[in-house]
């Protein structure tokens, strides 16, 4: 569903099944359906756009308030306004959410996000005090709305299109990657610190010349950091 729906899509409990549904047209419902088989459509209510900012709400995480720009933050909270667009990523997600947890308790510094997405935690860095901040993300949807979101919050960072498998990343005092557990062990670290998630808590995650320093766990998903040798 995040191949198909970036942009995000509602997830409803019935009873013991989960239902995936997104807005979308004709077209994403062939796509829905090479991809799944079955689907079912229903026509969406002329007020969908509103009802669907419903679903973004703002978050407190520590001293980090993240949340969407049509919502007012608290006063006393460092805030972070994220219009996710074209690009996965508002800040809701627990493993989003345990990501700025961990970064609120590691030393300020130079700060690599891999797979950006909407850069939620790189301008969430940036906000805390880190810098300089490099954002990378290989969908260009992605960097444009780092790069938007950033100017939204006043903050300074470097996004850039890269693969993040495909060569050195820049060495920094931390590194952020919320991405599949599979891909992780394989991105060429250079920093000092590593903070992962984008996994359950039932996965084993390992990174070469790291050792494990911490494990946070928030609804079924885990979220770790890593120091190196």
């Amino acid at each position: 569903m995040l191949e198909l729906f970036p942009e995000g899509f509602e997830e409803v409990e019935r009873g013991d099944r989960l239902e995936l549904a997104a807005y979308t047209d004709e077209a994403g419902e062939e796509r829905l359906r090479a991809a799944f088989g079955a689907v079912a459509s229903t026509e969406a209510p002329e007020d969908w756009p509103e009802r669907w900012r419903a679903f973004h709400r703002g978050v407190v995480v520590g001293t980090l308030w993240v949340g969407p720009p049509w919502e007012e933050p608290p006063r006393d909270a460092v805030s972070v306004v994220i219009d996710p667009g074209r690009a996965f990523g508002t800040g809701g997600h627990a493993t989003t959410r345990l990501c700025l947890e961990l970064l609120q308790l590691v030393p300020r510094g130079s700060l690599v996000d891999v797979g950006c997405g909407s850069g939620v935690l790189a301008i969430a860095a940036a906000r805390l005090g880190f810098g300089p901040v490099v954002a990378l993300d290989n969908d260009p949807a992605a960097v444009e709305a780092t790069e938007e979101n950033a100017r939204r919050n006043g903050v300074r960072l470097e996004a850039n299109l890269a693969d993040a498998l495909g060569g050195p990343l820049p060495e920094t005092d931390v590194a952020v990657a919320n991405i599949t557990g599979e891909a992780l062990p394989w991105l060429p670290l250079r920093s000092a610190l590593a903070i992962t998630s984008g996994y359950l808590a039932t996965e084993e995650i390992g990174l070469p010349a790291y050792a494990h320093a911490e494990l946070r766990v928030l609804d079924g998903w885990a979220a770790d950091l890593f120091r190196r040798h």
